[in-house]
């Protein structure tokens, strides 16, 4: 997610790289003839593996619908659960049709394609209002408020995160979110203020730009009267604790 709004260079360099580590074992198998003799012969094998990877990839199907809820609301992923039942019952259709010999595969991919359109044009383009973050003990991020609480030398620990961030979701239900992290903060009368980057508010952008970053996560913590101190990507409760003690 994150490389999707690097600079040109630096994405291209992450999908390259993805792109050779899929490639990697066809291409280790058309340059090493050794390894195709290491093959195993087709079999009733190949459907079993079959569906066993079929799971991780409706697992990651779940995921996707969810984070398109979080992005585009309901609406968006309803939409996006309908046109994916829909391109599932044209690929059903057109297998059997190729089953008994007959031709379809144009009429397909112009289905396909006008669904993905249609499916495009109906997603709702606002996201949805976020919830209070007020109510579960943080504030969001707000440049002036974030100035007002450190004029009147009040400790803050400033996180920015996104839906679509796996490192950001382990490191908040890991250390940011535990009872002995929110009791020490409490305690020391820690503000804690919310950057949520899934929609890529330009607000947010701008900030990480001055940081020094392009991306998500980024754990600051502003000690009473000192700039900010920037914490290590994978937190732990020590690590948040000991900045109040």
């Amino acid at each position: 997610g994150a490389a999707l709004v690097l600079p040109l260079p630096a994405a291209l360099a992450i999908f390259a790289g993805l792109g050779f580590g899929i490639a990697l074992p066809f291409l280790l198998l058309a340059y090493v003839p050794a390894l195709r003799a290491r093959l195993p012969r087709p079999g009733p094998w190949m459907m079993r593996l079959q569906r066993i990877f079929a799971v991780p990839m409706f697992v990651t199907a779940l995921g996707l619908a969810w984070l398109l809820g979080q992005q585009r609301g309901v609406a968006g992923m309803t939409v996006g659960l309908g046109v994916a039942l829909l391109l599932a019952l044209l690929l059903w259709w057109l297998g059997a049709r190729q089953h008994r010999g007959k031709a379809g595969g144009l009429a397909a991919v112009v289905a396909a394609l006008g669904l993905l359109a249609g499916g495009i044009a109906l997603l709702p383009t606002k996201a949805p209002a976020a919830s209070s973050a007020e109510a579960s003990g943080t504030v969001p991020f707000d440049e002036a408020r974030l100035a007002a609480l450190r004029a009147q030398r009040k400790p803050v620990f400033l996180y920015f995160t996104a839906d679509w961030c796996l490192t950001c979701k382990a490191n908040e239900a890991a250390a940011i979110d535990r009872p002995e992290t929110s009791a020490a903060f409490e305690k020391a009368g820690v503000t804690v203020m919310v950057g949520d980057w899934t929609n890529a508010d330009p607000a947010i952008t701008r900030f990480l730009e001055e940081q020094g970053r392009s991306g998500v996560p980024l754990y600051l913590w502003y000690a009473p009267g000192r700039e900010a101190q920037t914490l290590p990507q994978i937190l732990t409760p020590a690590t948040l604790t000991a900045l109040v003690r």
